[in-house]
């Protein structure tokens, strides 16, 4: 784990200015946060090494296909395929389509993407000047520190073109959303979507600069869209001292009071508040805690799920925890336990645990969403 340990000066909490620090101004000091790197093999989203296909594999993918290439798709069908994970060669087009950015109907769908991208590219002549005015210097200051850091060992994200990608997206994102403006954690967002779009293409070395120009274009522009609509969904996590997160932190110490008591109590004994680990898991939506290649099986039922990057994410994150339980409750004092839920062993995860952690996450949802009844002890 040693070889991960890339230090950051201050946690997500204590360096965000919009964050919401006072739960953290604790008698006994936190230990440092490592940052836990996005650490991915890029090649898991390209063809070249990947293993054949079994023949369950295969009739999936001909199942997408069959639905992706119909004059309506049915969004419905497509999202029931798509919750236990999407074949990796129609990805690309079936998160464009789940995230509400292309519409059903196959002939309007290129029209839409032109539209869509000569709009993104509108706001980008419109407003990126501005990043250097008195008004907006600091976000744009904020931006360009977060993301050298945002994936610091994948090569791909240090390349000065990717960099600027998302240096554009998140400026404009900002400017047009003044209710949030740029909060640290928006910069892992834009990852996923970014790999994905990029997986369509056949690259050496993943050299982005190489790509043609328009390429390049496309796959911001559509990154930047995306991103959008899922920021839409869960737009409260950001806004002034974020209550979205707050609410969600508080839900999941409800949740896990009612469904493992001894981990509750656990922490209880030592002190540990729940806002101090699970704040993160919360505004990165797990991704400082899983590889990139799991954050990118996982969103695939995210946007296969009803609101599941607001509210099955609760789910998923208790599940996660408990995943845990025997490691949290051999823990018998406060640093070790913080260390332990700050950098949780994920690195070797592959799409095996995390179907398993969706299935748990599925699970409790069932059994404790809606039911006021199951919250009485």
């Amino acid at each position: 784990v040693s070889s991960r340990q890339g230090k950051r000066g201050k946690s997500t909490l204590q360096s965000t200015s919009k964050c919401f620090c006072s739960p953290l101004q604790k008698r006994q000091s936190l230990p440092v946060r490592p940052i836990i790197p996005l650490v991915a093999r890029i090649s898991d989203q390209n063809a070249s090494g990947a293993p054949p296909m079994t023949v369950r594999e295969k009739s999936r993918l001909d199942k997408f296909k069959q639905l992706l290439a119909s004059p309506n798709t049915d969004l419905e069908e497509l999202r029931k395929h798509s919750w236990s994970g999407i074949p990796r060669e129609v990805r690309p087009i079936t998160w464009r389509l789940l995230s509400g950015y292309l519409p059903a109907n196959k002939e309007r769908r290129e029209l839409v993407l032109k539209r869509k991208r000569d709009e993104y590219f509108g706001f980008i002549e419109q407003y990126y000047h501005s990043r250097t005015d008195e008004h907006y210097k600091d976000t744009y200051r904020q931006i360009h520190i977060d993301i050298p850091r945002t994936n610091p060992l994948i090569p791909l994200f240090q390349q000065p073109v990717v960099q600027e990608v998302f240096e554009r997206i998140l400026f404009i994102w900002a400017i047009r959303h003044p209710a949030s403006g740029y909060v640290q954690g928006i910069n892992d967002l834009v990852t996923p979507f970014f790999v994905v779009f990029l997986s369509e293409f056949d690259m050496e070395n993943f050299e982005v600069a190489a790509l043609p120009l328009d390429t390049q274009r496309n796959i911001e522009a559509d990154s930047f869209w995306c991103m959008s609509k899922l920021l839409d969904g869960i737009q409260d996590n950001y806004t002034f001292a974020q209550p979205g997160i707050q609410n969600k932190v508080k839900a999941l110490e409800e949740l896990v009071s009612r469904i493992d008591e001894d981990i509750h109590n656990h922490f209880k004994k030592y002190e540990v508040e729940y806002l101090q680990f699970a704040f993160r898991w919360m505004n990165n939506l797990l991704m400082r805690e899983l590889p990139l290649r799991c954050t990118i099986r996982l969103w695939d039922t995210y946007q296969a799920e009803a609101e599941g990057f607001s509210h099955f994410h609760l789910y998923v994150c208790a599940a996660f925890l408990i995943e845990w339980r025997k490691e949290i409750l051999s823990m018998v004092d406060f640093q070790g336990l913080l260390m332990l839920l700050q950098n949780v062993p994920t690195i070797h995860w592959g799409n095996e645990e995390v179907g398993l952690l969706l299935a748990e996450a599925y699970r409790l949802k069932y059994m404790f969403a809606d039911a006021p009844s199951h919250y009485k002890r």
